[in-house]
């Protein structure tokens, strides 16, 4: 009986450990609605539900292994891994943390971005844009975090809207 009891929970243990990423997928579930690509977490339970790239690539760029596109048309851009692990020279000495984030216009216009802190209080993310990159494609870009944590990013031009969510971490 004992034998038998100890093999059930070293069964339910394993079966706790695999098929975590399968499950990781199914807790996020990406919508493409109009030109728009939005990841929304099916479960509460996640407590940051980070983007995971999905292989679209922008006009006149080739695929690598582990591609970090994400894209749906008239908007990409390239995802950092999650979470993101600042380093030393992406922090201000305010604490905020500014990443260079690239994107891709499919479409005209000019770009806007914004983001907005998910699991706390924070004032919103800041962006600087710079010109000169025309009205469509590769537009270079930085986005500033004022405090680490769960970061709901949204790109706009001309119509169309491209948003991620990324996990930024304490700086080391």
């Amino acid at each position: 009986m004992i034998v038998r009891v100890a093999w059930l929970s070293v069964a339910l243990i394993l079966a706790g450990c695999f098929g975590g990423e399968q499950e990781s997928e199914r807790r996020t579930a990406e919508t493409i609605t109009q030109g728009a690509v939005t990841t929304q977490p099916s479960s509460k339970a996640e407590p940051c539900p980070v983007t995971r790239p999905n292989g679209d690539l922008p006009p006149g760029e080739t695929a690598t292994s582990g591609s970090r596109y994400l894209g749906n048309g008239a908007l990409w851009t390239e995802l950092y891994p999650n979470p993101l692990h600042p380093r030393p020279q992406d922090v201000h000495a305010d604490g905020s943390i500014e990443i260079k984030v690239p994107w891709w216009r499919g479409v005209a216009g000019r770009l806007t971005i914004a983001g907005q802190r998910l699991d706390a209080h924070a004032p919103p993310a800041s962006a600087y844009i710079p010109t000169g990159y025309g009205r469509t494609g590769f537009q270079s870009t930085a986005v500033t975090f004022p405090t680490p944590g769960c970061w709901e990013v949204t790109g706009r031009a001309g119509g169309a809207s491209l948003t991620f969510v990324n996990l930024i971490l304490e700086p080391a």
